[in-house]
């Protein structure tokens, strides 16, 4: 069984970009963490406590072996050396088989420099002669999920079936009440979210999918991958 890390930038953005595939990995037997490398405060309605709650609920449900919140500031993350240590330490204490971060082209600056610490994170991970915590490691695969403010349809590598799952996704993303309420009359982005999982499963020939990205080559062991 493979070890699947998540970076986010915060609370629910994992969960919106692949909240379906992480019930299909743990239901397959995998290992999965979390990471949100900001609290994701401070927002009109939410609280840390409360974000910090949520987190750990939306973590429950969807069955994640491990979830962190690291300490960078929500809305001024930068891609500094400072944070790369941070999310290389994470790396090496959790030395996941595949990385999971943001799309590199996002309207949300936050999320942009999330997609530059992982990555830049994953390669510090693997540096020698360092007095950071963990053991160097370096993960093999990484790929990138859609929670995406462009209102643009980008080309996926590939869209994972999440059609059994589609509903308990929503249901985990329900728990994130400071964002999505009656009070900021955002409510439909539940339908959204639907819509687009079916969109995207339809072209993947499924009923809902999410979609995935990677700058590097993808490879396979066998053709069945592709049936």
């Amino acid at each position: 069984m493979a070890k699947i890390l998540a970076l986010g930038a915060h609370p629910d953005d994992v969960e919106i970009g692949m909240g379906g595939t992480i019930l299909a990995l743990k239901a397959a037997g995998h290992t999965v963490a979390i990471c949100d490398l900001t609290n994701g405060e401070p927002t009109p309605m939410g609280t840390v406590d409360a974000r910090l709650a949520e987190s750990r609920e939306a973590a429950r449900l969807l069955g994640v072996d491990q979830r962190w919140t690291l300490d960078l500031p929500n809305r001024y993350l930068r891609d500094t050396v400072e944070a790369r240590v941070k999310v290389a330490e994470v790396i090496r204490r959790f030395r996941p088989d595949a990385l999971f971060m943001h799309y590199w082209s996002d309207a949300h600056p936050d999320h942009v420099a999330a997609n530059q610490l992982a990555e830049a994170g994953r390669f510090y991970a693997k540096l020698t002669k360092t007095d950071w915590e963990g053991e160097p490691f370096f993960p093999p695969r990484i790929y990138c999920f859609f929670s995406n403010h462009f209102r643009a349809v980008f080309q996926p590598d590939y869209i994972h079936d999440i059609s059994p799952y589609m509903e308990q996704k929503l249901e985990v993303l329900r728990v994130y009440r400071t964002q999505f309420n009656p009070e900021r009359s955002n409510l439909a982005v539940f339908d959204q979210i639907k819509a687009m999982g079916m969109w995207w499963g339809n072209r993947g020939r499924f009923q809902f999918g999410e979609p995935f990205a990677s700058r590097e080559e993808i490879g396979l062991r066998n053709l069945e991958a592709l049936l």
